[in-house]
């Protein structure tokens, strides 16, 4: 890891979310809190239990942020209260890649339930949270679940508004895409 890296992840670690509603995701379908930007999607994977284990591990493993292009570091699973730094390279731009500082608030690892939430650091271009749930339905059906709740906070992505929620959406379809290619 770069030195640049390694103090960015020191000091998002000496941070706090940056928002009040740390693990309201974590509910499932559950009421998310107002005065956000609420996005729900979910993807069908497959059937039975070897869907759920192999799309559970893939999404704990950060799948869904590294198959969309995302940079994870530090490498590794996802596990509560730990730090990271997703980067993202916009493909032909002469912009510095985007350093987003994001921590995990909440995993699951359970018998039909399998994922984590993770919330905002001060730096972030959003504030809120996003949830990444792989779960089997009483008919064994797997799905693969993204909810989220953000509004703006970076002066650049406020500016850019349109563009901004426009990302989130395209991220959000990308997410649910790697993990569902994943499990074909």
């Amino acid at each position: 890891m770069s030195t640049d890296l390694h103090r960015r992840l020191l000091a998002a670690h000496a941070t706090t979310p940056s928002y009040p509603e740390v693990g309201a995701t974590r509910g499932g379908g559950g009421r998310l809190p107002d005065g956000y930007a609420h996005l729900r999607r979910r993807v069908h994977l497959g059937h039975g239990p070897e869907v759920l284990e192999r799309a559970g591990r893939y999404v704990l493993g950060w799948g869904s942020q590294l198959g969309t292009g995302f940079a994870v570091h530090p490498a590794g699973p996802a596990r509560e209260g730990g730090t990271v730094l997703l980067r993202l390279n916009l493909p032909g731009s002469r912009w510095p890649r985007l350093v987003i500082p994001c921590r995990v608030v909440w995993t699951v690892d359970e018998p039909g339930r399998i994922g984590f939430g993770y919330g905002t650091l001060p730096g972030h271009p959003e504030c809120g949270e996003e949830a990444f749930l792989v779960s089997m339905d009483a008919d064994g059906e797997v799905w693969f679940e993204v909810t989220a709740f953000s509004r703006l906070s970076a002066w650049y992505a406020r500016l850019g508004r349109p563009v901004a929620l426009l990302c989130q959406h395209l991220a959000i379809e990308r997410y649910l895409a790697a993990v569902a290619a994943h499990v074909r």
